[in-house]
């Protein structure tokens, strides 16, 4: 009995060696392209599950003028992401939006510095054309692998009224994602606009717009009454967006932390260059966003542009963020410290209303009386205002092009039918 038992384990024994040899035989010819020794042999399903495993990353691609770079193209970006493996991205250059739609508010190489800072891009290509031509859908498709090309459900028209898209969708290559709602650079332009026809006109009698801002109401707004009113936030916000916009990781027991706060009003590449900094001083950055109340109270009652969420959702698409905090107190306290476990506190040398007298006022004394504050060089001398400068300074020109944008988005809103996904 115990002999029968022993030759039936070395049997199995013996089965489950040759099993094993015989399979990476089979591999090996099969990776080596031996086709003369066993030509149609399939390989056991265990080494195919694996072959399958090395295919080549599915390559998507998407371009957009991302001019203010906002949530909504931030939004875009990710859906697109999660279409492919690699999400490449082309940023159209000056002349061709000054040929389409109009002049770019930010020039283009503020706008890499935006796209490439998104968490979910991998390759970026400059100066894209606005149509995507035949000459250039195959660049795409033999330099870069790209295997499909992306765009939102609204409609992209060249100034003939011919569609962008129309030969990447003739070739099979093309893929839909579902517009984001309540944000375009048009609303925020417009949102800008309306800020400073209330500012030069105090005989109208207008309620304060950053509460209109700040609730979401999608109310049509008329000014001037020149009937060309200007859509405020439509944003809603939801605890599922900011999910997919969170990295749903915390810092480690023995990480550095660096703690910086702000508006981050209409964010923009200065934001991004001293969050960069920032994040570069410890293992995690975590990033506190102000109220509304405060940066009104601070700035005055018409800011923010942007409300609390709007800004939020662009900050935490930054890949140099790890966490937020939403609604952050105006001073850094010392329970602020022990309750996040804060290392280093920053802030950048280009920021508005930062002109402290006492100390006692100062935002950061806690910090600074610890020995923890560090005030960091700012990159880029750019910030909000100067965004609604450049606005202001070609004021007829954005007018013009948001009267023409105005239309077709009213036409898209109109229309539109429900797209799944996101």
């Amino acid at each position: 009995m115990d002999a029968g038992n022993g030759c039936s384990a070395r049997a199995l024994v013996a089965c489950v060696i040759g099993s094993i040899v015989l399979g990476a035989s089979v591999l090996a010819l099969h990776l080596a392209g031996g086709p003369a020794a066993i030509p149609h042999l399939p390989l056991p399903p265990l080494f195919g599950t694996l072959r399958r495993r090395r295919r080549r990353p599915v390559r998507v691609y998407m371009d957009g003028c991302f001019d203010m770079m906002h949530y909504g193209h931030c939004n875009a970006l990710r859906q697109a992401r999660a279409l492919g493996d690699e999400l490449v991205v082309g940023v159209i250059s000056d002349d061709e939006i000054k040929a389409n739609k109009g002049p770019p508010v930010t020039p283009l190489h503020e706008r890499m510095i935006m796209v490439r800072a998104v968490k979910w891009v991998d390759d970026i290509i400059p100066d894209a054309p606005y149509a995507i031509t035949e000459e250039f859908m195959n660049k795409l498709f033999n330099e870069y692998n790209i295997d499909y090309i992306i765009h939102g459900d609204d409609p992209c028209l060249l100034p003939d009224g011919t569609d962008a898209y129309a030969l990447a969708k003739k070739a099979g290559r093309y893929k839909q994602i579902k517009r984001t709602e309540g944000v375009s650079t048009t609303d925020i332009v417009g949102r800008m606009l309306l800020c400073v026809r209330e500012r030069s006109s105090d005989a109208h009698n207008h309620s304060s717009l950053q509460r209109q801002f700040s609730s979401g109401h999608g109310q049509k707004v008329d000014d001037t009454g020149s009937g060309t009113g200007t859509r405020v936030s439509h944003f809603l916000p939801t605890s599922r967006r900011i999910v997919q916009f969170s990295n749903s990781r915390g810092p480690g027991p023995d990480s550095r932390i660096v703690y910086m706060d702000g508006a981050f009003d209409l964010f923009h590449a200065g934001h991004v260059e001293i969050l960069r900094l920032a994040r570069e001083l410890g293992d995690f950055l975590l990033v506190g966003i102000h109220t509304d109340q405060t940066i009104s109270a601070t700035r005055g009652r018409h800011r923010p542009i942007m409300n609390l969420h709007e800004r939020s959702l662009s900050v935490l698409a930054c890949r140099y963020v790890d966490e937020v905090i939403i609604g952050a107190p105006w001073d850094v306290s010392k329970d602020m410290i022990t309750t996040f476990n804060i290392s280093l506190v920053v802030h950048g040398t280009i920021a508005e209303n930062m002109d402290f007298t006492e100390d006692d006022l100062h935002p950061y004394a806690v910090p600074m009386a610890m020995g923890i504050y560090r005030r960091l060089e700012s990159p880029l001398d750019i910030t909000t205002s100067t965004i609604i400068r450049r606005i202001v300074a070609n004021h007829e020109a954005y007018q013009k092009r948001n009267e023409k944008k105005e239309a077709s988005e009213k036409k898209y809103y109109e229309s539109k039918s429900f797209v799944n996904g996101e």
